[in-house]
């Protein structure tokens, strides 16, 4: 999720809540950035929920099967958004690339293109990657 700040015009990027890590992104989120998320999603794992402002909100939904793609801005939710069924299984491990192109974000996950999110939040505006949620985290790279 891409996290958004009320007071300024900056903007944060990937959570799922329980931050497990934490990325700051001083120079804002550019076209070709890639942000690299991998881990298990735990046997028991549900869903959590965000409760700040997003630039992008991806939010496995394993009791609903389901991935949705939001955006929070100023306290409130835009239209919320669905990729075509769940990439992700209970005890699996994952891998999730996050590119940032001139019209939106694209979810790669595995070795397929899953969801093209547009751009609600001007990318530069983003200034933190945060990802956390009901997941063990294995590692997660901005490049």
């Amino acid at each position: 999720m891409m996290k958004k700040s009320g007071k300024s015009p900056s903007a944060y990027l990937c959570t799922l809540i329980v931050v497990l890590h934490k990325s700051p992104l001083p120079e804002g989120v550019r076209v070709g950035n890639v942000m690299r998320i991998r881990g298990v999603v735990p046997d028991n794992a549900g869903r959590e929920g965000p409760e700040a402002e997003y630039a992008l909100h991806f939010n496995p939904r394993l009791d609903k099967s389901e991935v949705v793609f939001n955006t929070m801005e100023q306290g409130r939710w835009g239209r919320e958004e669905r990729g075509q069924g769940i990439p992700f299984q209970r005890g699996q491990p994952f891998d999730v690339l996050i590119i940032t192109t001139e019209d939106g974000f694209k979810a790669v996950v595995g070795d397929s293109e899953y969801y093209h999110f547009r751009h609600r939040i001007p990318p530069a505006n983003v200034r933190l990657l945060e990802v956390g949620g009901d997941l063990q985290l294995d590692s997660v790279k901005v490049f």
